[in-house]
């Protein structure tokens, strides 16, 4: 894909049965955002029938309920619907190896494929807020005074939520480096510097 700025990409995320596809585990809700130049512009949100039960903790855990469930469409056709959604953007979630690792298993199962590239947003803000109490999304969102109305652990609100975090620092990176369109590729690019070379990355940049 040719450079491309991080404003203008999908950042999503998934609820699941569980923590690994390769131990069975399938995806129950995609929620997604679509921005450009910063804009929140589109929205994907589904539940899906993953063809099992879940679990009590997880009934619990994110307030989707098996009956829920139950009257929604399956895994496959939702995620034949996120593939089109997705196609030709790149892509950002909170703690991306697990939502990578559910979206290529799901897509996996029907064929389809998708060629943007991942950024994660905790990998991110462990560079960049390296004085923060912990990563989590909740967290990051209480200390960089983030407003926030609604509950975590559904996956649009999640993704909503990773929008606004994401937004907040590429603000950060800009003020840091006057580089007014954060390329998409820098942000890769400082996903794998280590955390005590950070500065001197933004520092060298033109």
């Amino acid at each position: 894909m040719t450079q491309s700025c991080a404003d203008s990409l999908i950042v999503l995320d998934f609820e699941t049965t569980g923590l690994s596809p390769d131990m069975g585990d399938r995806a129950i809700e995609i929620g997604a955002v679509r921005l450009e130049k910063g804009q929140v512009v589109e929205r994907f949100q589904a539940l899906m029938n993953p063809g099992k039960p879940i679990s009590g903790f997880i009934e619990n855990y994110t307030g989707i309920t098996n009956r829920m469930l139950n009257q929604a469409p399956p895994c496959d056709e939702v995620m034949d619907k996120f593939a089109d959604f997705i196609e030709g953007s790149n892509l950002v979630a909170h703690n991306a190896s697990f939502d990578k690792r559910f979206l290529d298993a799901e897509l996996g199962r029907i064929t389809r494929n998708y060629n943007g590239h991942f950024a994660c947003s905790l990998l991110i803000a462990r560079r960049l807020y390296q004085q923060a109490p912990n990563h989590k999304l909740g967290t990051l969102i209480s200390f960089k005074n983030i407003s926030s109305e609604g509950d975590f652990h559904r996956a649009l609100f999640d993704s909503e939520m990773t929008a606004k975090l994401w937004m907040t620092m590429l603000a950060d990176i800009s003020q840091l480096t006057r580089v007014d369109d954060v390329p998409f590729e820098l942000i890769q690019k400082l996903t794998k510097t280590p955390k005590k070379a950070v500065n001197r990355l933004l520092q060298a940049l033109p």
